[in-house]
């Protein structure tokens, strides 16, 4: 008889955990974010240099609202690429947007290795998206999950580089907030 409930025991739990994996929603991908709240556009824009379209960028966040305000916003920059560019340039540029707007090396440097390692080698057609959420910042390309910079002022910092009013591009400041050219 023992033997019975150990079986029944066992049987029961490993139909509850088969269960719970196939109901349980992954995180790992973009979509199931997205899907699991509602996200407003703030804004989008292109950034192009001279004739040539480079990517396209779009800011989301769960009020329609920049910045977050409270700790159950939350954000989505995505950038969709028009042409490549590799990680080490995409790490080099950033840090040139970095130094741009005056932020101190010390301040940006401990995340530079982080993003040596998570970012890919960008083609034509591929996204790259930041989705914050509790002060945590989470990076997609194409969608899935590639790595997560877990320091708070992290978000804020990437963000400027588009968002801060010393930006090197006002323009599409304005454009991902919302503003029109012309207020």
């Amino acid at each position: 008889m023992p033997k019975f409930y150990v079986y029944l025991i066992l049987t029961l739990s490993l139909q509850n955990f088969i269960l719970g994996q196939t109901i349980a929603k992954p995180l790992n991908t973009l979509d199931n974010i997205i899907q699991e709240q509602s996200y407003i556009s703030v804004g989008e824009t292109t950034f192009s240099i001279l004739f040539w379209d480079l990517y396209k960028s779009k800011l989301l966040t769960t009020t329609g609202i920049y910045p977050i305000q409270t700790d159950k916003d939350k954000l989505i920059y995505q950038i969709n690429y028009l042409t490549g560019i590799s990680s080490k340039d995409l790490v080099n540029r950033t840090v040139e947007q970095w130094q741009y707007l005056g932020v101190e090396p010390e301040l940006y440097a401990v995340y530079l290795p982080i993003l040596h390692k998570i970012w890919p080698d960008i083609k034509e057609g591929d996204s790259l998206s930041l989705y914050v959420n509790n002060n945590k910042s989470v990076f997609y390309f194409n969608n899935n999950l590639i790595g997560e910079i877990n320091q708070p002022e992290f978000s804020q910092l990437f963000l400027d580089i588009w968002l801060s009013e010393k930006t090197s591009e006002p323009k599409l400041r304005l454009e991902l907030l919302g503003i029109k050219n012309d207020e």
